[in-house]
C-alpha cells in the first residue's frame, strides 16, 4: 500500500520539529511552496540537500498542516501500517480482559496519524480526522477485519465513519458513514467492569461514546484521599452535569448512589440515557437545559454529595482560552455551592489548548479554600499521549474539606 507522493522541501526551522519526533507541522511553519498542494495530498518531505526526512499528509485548512506519517526515506506502505496496528492492539491486551469497549488505535499516539479505532463488542467502528488518511483507514479496516485476534474478538461489523471535526466544509463533499464489513448494530453495546453499557453508532459523539472516561466511570466506585479507599456513592445524592448519554449516571447507580440528577442541553441524548443505562428508573431524573443557564439559577438547599462536572470543549484556537477558563471559574464556583460537607466535586476538561496547571489553577480559584484536590486520574491505556497535544483530557477531584 505505497501511496503517491509529491516533494516539499521543508524550511530550516522546521527540520528541528521533525528531528524531535513531532507529529504536527503547523502552518505557520510552512514555505511559500506549500500554497500547490490539495487537500489530502501525500507529500515526500525533504531537506535543503534533497534528502528525503519523513513522509506526511497536507489538510488545506486549520491549524495542522502536515501530519507526519512515517521518518526516514522509506515511504507508508502496507508492512509498515500492519506493524503500527500489531503494536497498537498488543498494548491492550491486558485492558481486554476487563472490558470489551476499547480504543484500539488512538492516532499519533500510536503511530497512526489522523486515525482512530473504537471497539464496542462486536462492532468496530473507525474514524478519520484527515482526507488523506482515509484510505490508511480503510486499509486499517481491512487488516483488522481479516486478522482479527483475541482482542479484537469476531468484529460482526467494521464501519468507517468521518470525524465530527470535519464536517465543517460542503455537505455534497464531506465524506459518508461507509460500512466496511458486516451489518454495523444499530445500538452497539459493550460490557466495563461489570456494567452494560449502550452506543449510538450512527449519531453519537466522537465513534459513538466516549472511551476516554472510563477512569472517571470507575473511580465513581472509590477514590482514595492519601490514606484510606471510600466509597462515596453508597446511598449518595449524585448531580451530573453535562450527563450525555448517562454512562457516568449508569456507573453511579452501579456504585450504589441512591439519587442521580443528569442535566443535558440534549432531549436525545437524555432520552437515550433514559432507555438504555438506567436499572431502576426511580433512581434517576432527567433534566432538559442548558447547565450554563441552569446551575446558576439551582436552589441552593439542593446539596449533592458527588457533582461530576465534565463540559464539552469551550475553545477551537488559542485566543479562546483566557473566555474558557473565565467559563469554567463560573461553573466550578456555581458547582461549588452544591456540595454537602465531606462531598466532592469531579472537574474536567478536554481540550488540549487549556494546559493542565491552569485548568487546576483556574477550579481551584473558583472552588476556594473549603476545597482540596485529593485525586487526578491518569491517561487510559488505550489513550496514551505520545506528544504534548494529545494530553487533552484532565479529570481531578476536589473534596469538601469544610
Amino acid at each position: 500500500m505505497t501511496m503517491r507522493t509529491r516533494r516539499y522541501q521543508v524550511r530550516k526551522d522546521t527540520l528541528a520539529v521533525v528531528d524531535r519526533g513531532h507529529p504536527w507541522i503547523f502552518r505557520e511553519q510552512l514555505s511559500s511552496a506549500a500554497g500547490v498542494f490539495a487537500d489530502g495530498d501525500w507529500l515526500k518531505l525533504v531537506d535543503g540537500t534533497n534528502k528525503v526526512i519523513a513522509h506526511g499528509i497536507y489538510e488545506a485548512s486549520g491549524a495542522i498542516a502536515i501530519r507526519i506519517m512515517r521518518r526516514g526515506p522509506q515511504p507508508v506502505d502496507a508492512v509498515f501500517i500492519k506493524a503500527q496496528l500489531a503494536a497498537a492492539i498488543a498494548k491492550r491486551t491486558a485492558l481486554a480482559s476487563t472490558t470489551d469497549g476499547i480504543r484500539l488505535v488512538n492516532g499519533e499516539s500510536d503511530g497512526i496519524p489522523a486515525v482512530v479505532i473504537d471497539r464496542f463488542g462486536d462492532d468496530l467502528v473507525i474514524a478519520s480526522y484527515s482526507a488523506g488518511a482515509d484510505a490508511i483507514a480503510r486499509y486499517a479496516g481491512r487488516v483488522l477485519g481479516a486478522t482479527a485476534g483475541d482482542i479484537v474478538g469476531p468484529a460482526r461489523s467494521i464501519t468507517l465513519r468521518p470525524a465530527r471535526r470535519r464536517q465543517r466544509g460542503v455537505a455534497s463533499e464531506l465524506p459518508q458513514r461507509r460500512v466496511l464489513r458486516g451489518t454495523p448494530s444499530e445500538i452497539a453495546r459493550f460490557v466495563e467492569d461489570g456494567a452494560n453499557y449502550a452506543v449510538d453508532l450512527a449519531e453519537g459523539h466522537k465513534t459513538g461514546a466516549y472511551l476516554d472516561l472510563r477512569g472517571l466511570r470507575r473511580g465513581l466506585g472509590s477514590w482514595t484521599d492519601g490514606t484510606v479507599a471510600v466509597n462515596p456513592l453508597r446511598d449518595a445524592r449524585v448531580l451530573n452535569l453535562f450527563a450525555y448519554t448517562g454512562m457516568l449516571a449508569r456507573a453511579a447507580e452501579h456504585a450504589g448512589a441512591q439519587s442521580i440528577t443528569s442535566v443535558d442541553a440534549s432531549e436525545r441524548a437524555l432520552a437515550f440515557a433514559a432507555e438504555y443505562h438506567v436499572d431502576d428508573r426511580e433512581r434517576h431524573q432527567f433534566v432538559t437545559a442548558d447547565v450554563f443557564e441552569w446551575l446558576p439559577a439551582l436552589s441552593e438547599s439542593e446539596q449533592f454529595d458527588l457533582v461530576i462536572v465534565d463540559p464539552p470543549s469551550m475553545t477551537s484556537n488559542k485566543t479562546q482560552v483566557p473566555g474558557a477558563l473565565n467559563a469554567y471559574r463560573k461553573l466550578y464556583k456555581a458547582a461549588a455551592r452544591h456540595v454537602r460537607p465531606s462531598g466532592a466535586i469531579v472537574a474536567a476538561c478536554c481540550t488540549s489548548r487549556i494546559e493542565r496547571a491552569e485548568f487546576h489553577h483556574a477550579v481551584s480559584e473558583a472552588l476556594g479554600h473549603r476545597f482540596k484536590k485529593t485525586r487526578e486520574l491518569t491517561p487510559e491505556v488505550d489513550h496514551p499521549v505520545g506528544f504534548p497535544q494529545a494530553d487533552y483530557l484532565k479529570i481531578a477531584w476536589w473534596r469538601r474539606t469544610v
